[in-house]
């Protein structure tokens, strides 16, 4: 089986790196914007979805003449998101959209998303993921020092858990690697039953 990552998140690759996979990866680009009415799970469900169906799509129209090599390959798309009070929380216009965020989760707890979309050629598995995250209370100088260090730009929420926000992050239930970007466990129970295909 050939393992294809549609998504350029260098932290995703490390997740599955550290999981012991091996796997090509392909940048895919669909637009992100949520739809109105929209629910979180949906959404991220959704994105994981398109993203998978683009990866395979560029694939066999880039080689259709191997046609049959992508028979045994599968291509992974994940979207995660950040939530709270119902609202979509992604990547941070800017550094005021960042401190505004971390504003709403500062001493509350959050859910984060993830949705994982496994594809091969003629079949699709799916499944959204939750783990609930606590912040501390963050003060302004918090909120400051942490926008300042940029960690937080390109990230869900505006923040990385296994970065320098880990010190705000009191508690975390369910997967931790869901809040990194990828649920490992599901990726590997859908790798699992995928192998198991006729």
């Amino acid at each position: 089986m050939r393992l294809v990552l549609a998504s350029a998140s260098p932290r995703r690759a490390e997740l599955l790196r550290a999981a012991g996979f091996e796997f090509e990866t392909l940048v895919v680009d669909v637009d992100e914007s949520v739809r109105p009415g929209e629910r979180a799970e949906d959404y991220v469900r959704r994105l994981a979805m398109e993203k998978s169906a683009r990866a395979m799509e560029i694939l066999t129209e880039e080689s259709p003449a191997k046609a049959g090599h992508y028979v045994r390959s599968v291509v992974l798309g994940a979207d995660t998101a950040v939530v709270i009070d119902g609202d979509i929380l992604g990547k941070p216009r800017d550094d005021r959209d960042a401190a505004s965020m971390l504003r709403r989760l500062s001493g509350r707890p959050h859910q984060v998303m993830t949705g994982v979309s496994l594809r091969g050629q003629e079949w699709e598995a799916s499944r959204v993921e939750t783990t609930t995250v606590e912040f501390s209370p963050l003060g302004p100088a918090d909120i400051a020092w942490y926008v300042e260090s940029g960690e937080g730009r390109d990230k869900a929420g505006a923040y990385a858990i296994q970065g320098l926000a880990s010190r705000f992050i009191p508690r975390v239930e369910g997967s931790y690697s869901n809040v990194v970007g990828l649920p490992m466990s599901v990726v590997h129970e859908l790798l699992a039953g995928i192998a198991s295909r006729p």
